[in-house]
């Protein structure tokens, strides 16, 4: 399975400088990357497993890198070389290996070491000796619709659309097919064991129960990071905000039986386990994004794929004219905060943000504002013409931006300082802006 990471994983080995710690939600293929990464660039790779093989965690108690190894060496009878990837998988499970870290920064740089594990935030809540500033992080998510095309052996439409350009009317009948692979995809989302099942056996119902089995697994983590009295308010949670996808969350709207700080503790616990992921509301008055921020709040979920399952929309995604109306836009607008952090670089933290103006008469949202070479684009999840887009407008007049996006079915087009892309192209959204900036195409600010 092709992950677009990888390319950044290797980048990580030429440069090596500290080693890296992976952070993801479960489920979203960390373990399956370092492995195949480990054995295609490495001459061999060590796999400790924290959760499998308790008897290791003695080793981390001394932290020195050296007494480590050796004692390593003895007990899996290999010889530990500059050209070894040590993996450390499930390593929230060992804080003393988490710790140690650090020293292998210090005393020993030419040894390959990569951490990897789900819950590790509540580690570093809990812990004031993690080594932050002595380890490089990166980022592991669902695979976005570009991986998804690759595993399903559509390689060909991912290098075509990396040689469209703005002026190139993508012909009907591939339109056609992308949409239709894209309706797949936010069935199945990107969770790698609901992919791979689908792609044996074409069957979504067996894909559906999959994704019964992984949702059920995120329910029976709480217990690991929420108190007895939190679980519940967990649940209630976790169940609500696939259901409020593209809603400014009011607590009361969630619950009514619950207190608010209920709701904002259970909120910022699946945050920290990487379930659910904030929209911030910016003013996009000047860089940086969250410099001014105010105190409404987005949220969308880990998967689209899952997203829709909790909220039973299967039939309506498969058969409705309009993707785009579905669930009120949300499932579109779920697709694309996915799409927008998966085009991130994975070492770094990013947040997703969104614009609103409250004036009596005339209230206006822009779902998502990106920041690229210096400026800050509007992004629209919206069907429609682009004369319709009243939000946009109001934001392009406001603020110094080159022009507008706008994601929806429809066909590729600049217009009236809009660029328009059809939901499969979000992975070539960077390139485009560039194109369009390079080629004099952006409209006065």
């Amino acid at each position: 399975m092709i992950r677009t990471v990888y390319p950044h994983l290797l980048s990580w080995k030429n440069a090596h400088r500290s080693p890296l710690l992976v952070r993801g939600a479960r489920q979203v293929g960390k373990s399956y990357i370092i492995e195949q990464f480990g054995k295609k660039e490495f001459e061999k790779i060590i796999i400790l497993n924290f959760d499998l093989r308790s008897d290791i965690k003695t080793v981390f108690k001394n932290p020195d890198p050296d007494r480590i190894i050796t004692e390593l060496q003895l007990l899996e009878r290999v010889m530990i070389t500059p050209d070894t990837l040590i993996f450390l998988d499930e390593i929230q499970e060992c804080p003393d290996a988490i710790r140690s870290l650090r020293y292998f920064k210090e005393k020993r740089p030419d040894l390959y070491v990569i951490g990897a594990g789900s819950l590790l935030e509540f580690e570093f809540q809990k812990e004031t000796s993690m080594p932050v500033g002595r380890i490089q992080f990166f980022n592991i998510r669902p695979l976005n619709f570009y991986e998804f095309l690759f595993a399903m052996g559509e390689e060909a439409l991912v290098l075509y659309l990396g040689s469209v350009t703005p002026d190139i009317k993508i012909p009907l009948a591939i339109h056609k097919h992308l949409i239709e692979l894209f309706r797949t995809y936010l069935i199945l989302g990107g969770m790698p064991e609901v992919v791979t099942s689908y792609i044996n056996n074409k069957n979504l119902l067996a894909a559906s129960y999959l994704q019964d089995s992984l949702i059920e697994t995120y329910k029976r983590d709480f217990g690991k990071y929420g108190r007895t009295s939190e679980i519940s308010h967990l649940r209630t949670v976790f169940e609500a905000i696939p259901r409020m996808v593209g809603q400014q969350i009011k607590f009361v709207n969630i619950d009514r039986e619950s207190r608010s700080r209920e709701i904002k503790i259970a909120l910022e616990l699946l945050t920290l386990a990487k379930v659910i992921t904030r929209v911030f509301c910016t003013d996009a008055s000047g860089l940086p994004l969250g410099a001014t921020l105010s105190n409404r709040l987005k949220y969308i979920f880990l998967d689209v794929g899952l997203m829709q399952h909790i909220c039973g929309i299967e039939v309506d995604i498969l058969n409705h004219n309009d993707i785009m109306r579905v669930n009120k836009g949300s499932i579109a607008e779920q697709f694309i905060g996915q799409e927008l952090q998966a085009l991130n670089d994975p070492f770094l933290a990013s947040d997703l943000y969104f614009w609103a103006r409250d004036k009596p008469g005339s209230s206006s949202e822009i779902d998502y504002c990106i920041i690229l070479k210096g400026k800050i684009y509007p992004v629209e999840v919206k069907s429609g013409t682009t004369g319709s887009l009243r939000s946009m407008r109001l934001f392009l007049e406001d603020k110094e931006t080159p022009f507008g996006i706008r994601f929806w079915e429809g066909e590729l087009s600049f217009n009236d300082c809009i660029l328009s892309l059809p939901l499969y192209m979000t992975g070539e959204l960077d390139r485009f802006i560039e194109l369009l900036i390079i080629s004099g195409k952006g409209c006065p600010g």
